[in-house]
């Protein structure tokens, strides 16, 4: 093996020890909805994006077992060299029919969504729009895509419209890219107002709803839907890892633009099938996400609770950041969290923008409202103590 491989890697763990971010797993076992083993210990995980506790429900775990009896354990291949299972085609039907959409496609996972749609749809002579904020994987897709890429100031729509003024003209194909929901900050993108845009400089408006399906807008339906009129998005994207429970990313769009998804999109092509069990699973989670409306709001809800025992500003989503700027500082408080029975992790660069290292909270479904003024309580006493005002994101 070569020595100079190792050298390279340990001077770059060196590196990042100094600084205080380097990561490393940790074993977790997920005991319940909202229990953890770690450690050795139990804690109440205020970490998850099981925003529904779904990945843990009855329903799901017994039709991924049917699944499995019926189809066996994997999909073979690509969904175009074996053929896709029965299964898929139910599934995106169903995702079409709550995103408001003539189809959708379904990918290996939401990485592999936006690093393949995007790639697909823009090329050099194309300009691509998309707000800093974004999660990572929608940046890499359009850097892949060889377009001329900008980045316009967070939820900021007079600087988008100033990148539109000067660049638009200029470039063949447009494409408008967001977080539906950050991931990172928990806001929500103003989808409305970006479709206005959209339609006023002949550009297209993608959103990557991975925190909002099921949490967010009238029945679960996503960020698209928030405010209760629906948003001309043009593609919705999204993943079935977080509040759908299981595994794997979608495209929600018109049937011209997933059938050239199906024929032309390198992370659907040459990426295996998602299994018969994970498929599975996602139907039965988004027959619980449509029967029972009310059990959608519930991810917020506990999270505004927590917001207004903090008197912070209402959570717009199950996410709520707490800003402490320092990384040391952060993963202190993450400790101290832990040494008291929660779970909350902490989040430093360059996942998040240097000096806005943070706590990140999620709230799901079935959080104890006990627990979550306790964990409040908790962090007003032992990590904002002298903070005036307590600082969260905006």
């Amino acid at each position: 093996m070569s020595r100079s491989l190792d050298d390279f890697a340990q001077g770059k763990l060196t590196d990042l020890d100094s600084k205080g971010l380097r990561r490393r797993l940790t074993v977790t076992e997920r005991t319940g909805a909202i229990e953890v083993l770690r450690g050795g210990r139990r804690l109440v995980s205020f970490s998850c994006n099981d925003y529904l506790n779904l990945s843990q429900h009855p329903a799901l775990k017994q039709a991924a077992k049917d699944a499995i009896d019926r189809l066996g354990v994997g999909s073979g291949a690509s969904r175009l060299v074996t053929g896709d299972h029965p299964l898929l085609p139910a599934l995106e039907a169903r995702l079409a029919r709550l995103k408001g959409t003539e189809d959708c496609c379904v990918m290996g996972s939401g990485f592999l969504t936006n690093t393949g749609v995007i790639p697909t749809l823009m090329t050099e002579g194309d300009l691509v729009l998309a707000d800093e904020w974004s999660h990572a994987c929608i940046i890499v897709g359009g850097r892949l895509s060889r377009a001329t890429q900008h980045l316009f100031r967070h939820n900021d729509l007079d600087h988008l419209r100033e990148l539109l003024d000067q660049h638009r003209a200029g470039h063949n194909r447009c494409l408008i890219v967001t977080d539906g929901v950050f991931s990172m900050d928990g806001d929500l993108a103003p989808v409305h107002d970006m479709a206005d845009l959209a339609q006023e400089f002949d550009a297209w408006l993608m959103t990557d709803d991975a925190h909002g399906i099921g949490v967010v807008g009238a029945g679960g339906r996503g960020s698209t839907f928030a405010g209760g009129t629906k948003a001309a998005v043009d593609l919705q994207m999204g993943t079935l890892s977080k509040a759908v429970g299981g595994y794997g990313g979608y495209l929600c769009a018109s049937k011209a633009v997933i059938d050239l998804m199906k024929t032309r999109c390198r992370t659907l092509i040459y990426s295996t099938g998602l299994p018969p069990a994970t498929v599975a699973a996602a139907i039965a989670a988004l027959d619980i996400i449509e029967g029972d409306p009310e059990y959608a709001t519930r991810p917020v809800k506990k999270a505004q609770r927590f917001t207004q025992r903090l008197g912070l500003p209402p959570a717009e989503s199950p996410i709520v950041p707490i800003l402490l700027g320092d990384s040391a500082r952060t993963m202190a408080a993450q400790k101290t969290l832990e040494d008291a029975g929660y779970l909350v992790i902490g989040i430093r660069p360059p996942t998040v923008p240097e000096g806005t290292a943070r706590l990140r909270l999620t709230f799901t479904a079935q959080h104890a409202d006990a627990d979550i003024d306790a964990l409040a309580d908790l962090i007003a006493d032992k990590v904002l103590a002298g903070d005036e005002p307590f600082r969260a994101s905006s």
